[in-house]
Protein backbone atom coordinates (compact mmCIF):
# COMPACT_ATOMS: atom_id res chain seq x y z
CA UNK A 1 0.00 0.00 0.00
CA UNK A 2 1.54 3.30 -0.77
CA UNK A 3 1.39 5.72 2.11
CA UNK A 4 -1.12 8.18 1.81
CA UNK A 5 -0.73 11.91 3.27
CA UNK A 6 -3.14 13.31 5.90
CA UNK A 7 -3.60 17.29 5.95
CA UNK A 8 -1.97 19.67 3.40
CA UNK A 9 1.27 19.23 2.04
CA UNK A 10 3.24 21.34 4.37
CA UNK A 11 1.74 19.17 7.48
CA UNK A 12 0.00 15.95 8.53
CA UNK A 13 1.28 12.40 9.61
CA UNK A 14 1.42 9.59 6.66
CA UNK A 15 -1.04 7.22 6.97
CA UNK A 16 0.06 3.86 6.54
CA UNK A 17 -1.45 0.15 6.83
CA UNK A 18 0.37 -2.19 9.96
CA UNK A 19 3.02 -3.82 7.93
CA UNK A 20 4.02 -0.70 6.24
CA UNK A 21 4.40 1.28 9.89
CA UNK A 22 5.99 -2.10 11.30
CA UNK A 23 8.78 -1.76 8.55
CA UNK A 24 9.03 1.94 9.47
CA UNK A 25 9.24 1.32 12.87
CA UNK A 26 11.78 -1.42 12.60
CA UNK A 27 14.02 1.07 10.14
CA UNK A 28 13.54 4.24 12.26
CA UNK A 29 14.70 2.04 15.42
CA UNK A 30 18.19 1.03 12.71
CA UNK A 31 18.79 4.70 12.45
CA UNK A 32 17.68 5.85 15.48
CA UNK A 33 20.57 3.36 16.89
CA UNK A 34 23.05 4.87 14.06
CA UNK A 35 22.45 8.90 14.71
CA UNK A 36 21.15 8.53 18.49
CA UNK A 37 17.98 10.09 18.81
CA UNK A 38 14.56 8.96 20.29
CA UNK A 39 11.56 7.94 18.98
CA UNK A 40 8.34 6.89 20.55
CA UNK A 41 5.16 4.78 19.30
CA UNK A 42 1.88 5.56 20.60
CA UNK A 43 -1.07 3.51 20.70
CA UNK A 44 -4.28 5.50 20.77
CA UNK A 45 -7.50 3.63 21.29
CA UNK A 46 -10.76 6.19 20.77
CA UNK A 47 -14.47 4.94 20.51
CA UNK A 48 -15.84 7.37 17.72
CA UNK A 49 -17.74 4.73 15.42
CA UNK A 50 -20.04 1.89 16.13
CA UNK A 51 -18.90 -1.65 15.04
CA UNK A 52 -21.79 -1.13 12.25
CA UNK A 53 -20.27 1.52 10.81
CA UNK A 54 -19.62 1.13 6.78
CA UNK A 55 -15.62 0.26 6.02
CA UNK A 56 -15.61 2.74 3.58
CA UNK A 57 -15.43 5.14 6.45
CA UNK A 58 -12.11 4.32 7.20
CA UNK A 59 -10.74 5.02 10.79
CA UNK A 60 -11.75 7.80 11.28
CA UNK A 61 -9.10 8.40 14.56
CA UNK A 62 -6.68 8.11 12.14
CA UNK A 63 -7.70 10.64 9.73
CA UNK A 64 -8.01 12.95 12.92
CA UNK A 65 -5.02 12.59 14.64
CA UNK A 66 -3.30 12.53 11.40
CA UNK A 67 -4.11 16.19 10.49
CA UNK A 68 -2.41 17.08 14.52
CA UNK A 69 1.11 15.45 13.70
CA UNK A 70 4.20 16.61 11.96
CA UNK A 71 5.09 15.52 8.33
CA UNK A 72 7.76 13.40 9.74
CA UNK A 73 5.45 11.42 12.06
CA UNK A 74 3.60 8.21 10.88
CA UNK A 75 -0.17 6.93 11.92
CA UNK A 76 -1.64 3.26 11.39
CA UNK A 77 -5.14 2.48 11.58
CA UNK A 78 -5.88 -0.68 13.29
CA UNK A 79 -9.70 -1.47 13.21
CA UNK A 80 -12.49 1.39 12.83
CA UNK A 81 -10.93 2.66 16.56
CA UNK A 82 -7.07 2.25 17.66
CA UNK A 83 -4.59 3.42 15.84
CA UNK A 84 -0.18 3.25 16.09
CA UNK A 85 1.19 6.39 15.58
CA UNK A 86 5.08 6.56 15.40
CA UNK A 87 6.52 9.49 16.79
CA UNK A 88 10.15 10.65 15.60
CA UNK A 89 13.04 12.48 17.83
CA UNK A 90 10.07 12.08 20.48
CA UNK A 91 10.75 11.39 23.91
CA UNK A 92 8.64 9.80 26.68
CA UNK A 93 8.53 13.05 28.66
CA UNK A 94 6.88 14.56 25.28
CA UNK A 95 3.97 12.03 24.80
CA UNK A 96 1.48 14.14 27.27
CA UNK A 97 1.82 17.38 25.53
CA UNK A 98 1.47 15.33 21.93
CA UNK A 99 -1.48 13.60 23.63
CA UNK A 100 -3.13 16.34 25.37
CA UNK A 101 -2.82 18.35 21.58
CA UNK A 102 -4.16 15.14 19.75
CA UNK A 103 -7.36 14.10 22.09
CA UNK A 104 -8.36 18.04 22.79
CA UNK A 105 -10.32 17.23 19.20
CA UNK A 106 -11.82 14.45 19.67
CA UNK A 107 -13.83 16.32 22.26
CA UNK A 108 -16.23 13.95 24.77
CA UNK A 109 -14.89 10.93 23.23
CA UNK A 110 -13.52 8.20 25.49
CA UNK A 111 -9.82 7.40 24.70
CA UNK A 112 -7.14 5.57 26.04
CA UNK A 113 -3.23 5.50 24.74
CA UNK A 114 0.06 4.00 25.89
CA UNK A 115 3.39 5.00 25.15
CA UNK A 116 6.44 3.24 24.47
CA UNK A 117 10.14 5.34 23.83
CA UNK A 118 13.75 4.24 22.13
CA UNK A 119 16.12 4.06 23.35
CA UNK A 120 14.99 4.94 26.87
CA UNK A 121 12.39 1.46 27.55
CA UNK A 122 12.73 -0.73 24.98
CA UNK A 123 15.67 -1.39 22.36
CA UNK A 124 13.50 -3.38 19.71
CA UNK A 125 11.07 -2.34 17.58
CA UNK A 126 8.42 -4.98 18.46
CA UNK A 127 9.11 -4.34 21.79
CA UNK A 128 8.31 -0.68 21.41
CA UNK A 129 5.34 -1.43 19.66
CA UNK A 130 4.00 -4.29 21.72
CA UNK A 131 4.56 -2.09 24.99
CA UNK A 132 2.80 0.67 23.50
CA UNK A 133 -0.94 -1.83 22.96
CA UNK A 134 -0.18 -3.21 26.80
CA UNK A 135 0.25 0.19 27.73
CA UNK A 136 -3.18 1.61 26.04
CA UNK A 137 -4.85 -1.82 27.60
CA UNK A 138 -3.71 -0.84 31.14
CA UNK A 139 -4.83 2.50 30.50
CA UNK A 140 -8.34 1.41 28.96
CA UNK A 141 -8.58 -0.82 31.87
CA UNK A 142 -7.89 1.89 34.74
CA UNK A 143 -10.79 3.84 33.33
CA UNK A 144 -9.53 5.57 29.78
CA UNK A 145 -9.02 9.33 28.53
CA UNK A 146 -5.37 8.40 29.86
CA UNK A 147 -1.64 8.35 29.00
CA UNK A 148 0.38 5.42 30.51
CA UNK A 149 4.11 5.30 29.92
CA UNK A 150 7.13 4.14 32.28
CA UNK A 151 7.04 5.73 35.17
Amino acid sequence: MIPRRGGDALSGAHIVDSKVFRLLVDLEVQKAQRLHYCISVVCLAAEMLSDTAPAAIGNPVASLVSRHLRATDVVAPYGHSFVAILLVDTETGHLPAILDRLTEHLGSVPWSAGGSSYPRHVTMAEDMLRQAVNFMIHAKESGGSRLVTHS
